[in-house]
């Protein structure tokens, strides 16, 4: 599977930004058989954790900064096999290199058990988000 993320760029504070992963590599709905999971770095930074939506899509999962300002969901139809990243209320600390990740391991995964870099085995290149004060 190949992820690849894109809708960065440019935003406000107060601002908002969609980000989008396509998925590649596998036929049919890719996303529906795959937990997916957003992570960003911050210059001089680790990377971590934003957010996650396990297999089965029941079940999210955000970072204390990511809470209440952000959403995962997944596209139907058409966009079957894109994640999003809703991001509302940016601030400068939001500023990072995004990536998106996959896995398919773990069916049963509950998306608060996705919060670790280790739980994915498949990851996009990073789309670069700046927040400007």
């Amino acid at each position: 599977v190949q992820l690849q993320a894109s809708g960065g760029g440019l935003a406000q504070a107060g601002g908002s930004l969609t980000l989008s992963c396509v998925a590649s590599g596998s036929s049919g709905s890719i996303f529906n058989r795959y937990a997916t999971g957003w992570f960003r770095q911050a210059p001089g930074k680790e990377r971590e954790f934003v957010a996650a939506i396990s297999w089965s899509g029941g079940t999210e999962h955000y970072s204390d900064s990511a809470k209440g300002r952000f959403a995962i969901s997944r596209g139907d139809g058409d966009a079957e096999n894109t994640v999003y990243l809703q991001m509302n209320s940016l601030n400068p600390e939001d500023t990072a290199i995004y990536q998106c990740a996959a896995d398919n391991s773990r069916p049963s995964a509950s998306a608060q058990e996705l919060d670790v870099e280790g739980a994915f085995a498949y990851w996009g290149k990073g789309t670069q988000v700046t927040v400007s004060s």
